[in-house]
């Protein structure tokens, strides 16, 4: 426990806050190009074939994000929405694309958490006429 005089010559300092995606610069999406799409492995305990993207940023900041969901049609200079959001098991990657946007095509087929993936309700109730 710190004295008055203690408090007084050395004031308390409050801590800054870890900012987690420092490449979008505080800002909630940003738009970014694709320089290179190819597939990578998981880290240790798991295995399979993740998609990602290597992108540079509207700020020019080059970066790799996690392409979501089944399949897509991303290729070299397609547009992409980027959104923080890390990916565990997947080193260096700590950006994900933004399914429905852009050149991005949702996830087709999709019924539980569509939106995640870019889907509107199919099942839309039609009232009678009367």
């Amino acid at each position: 426990m710190n004295t008055l005089r203690q408090v007084y010559i050395y004031p308390r300092i409050k801590k800054k806050k870890k900012i987690k995606s420092v490449a979008l610069q505080g800002n909630p999406q940003k738009r970014a190009i694709c320089l290179r799409v190819f597939i990578t492995t998981p880290r240790k305990p798991n295995s399979a074939k993740r998609k990602v993207a290597r992108v540079i940023l509207s700020n020019k900041k080059k970066i790799t994000i996690c392409i979501p969901g089944k399949d897509h049609r991303l290729q070299k200079f397609s547009k992409v929405l980027v959104r923080g959001g890390n990916i565990r098991d997947i080193p260096g990657v700590k950006y994900r694309a933004i399914r429905g946007k852009l050149d991005l095509i949702p996830w087709i087929g999709r019924k539980t958490a569509r939106s995640k993936y870019g889907i509107k309700n199919t099942h839309i109730s039609v009232k009678k006429l009367r």
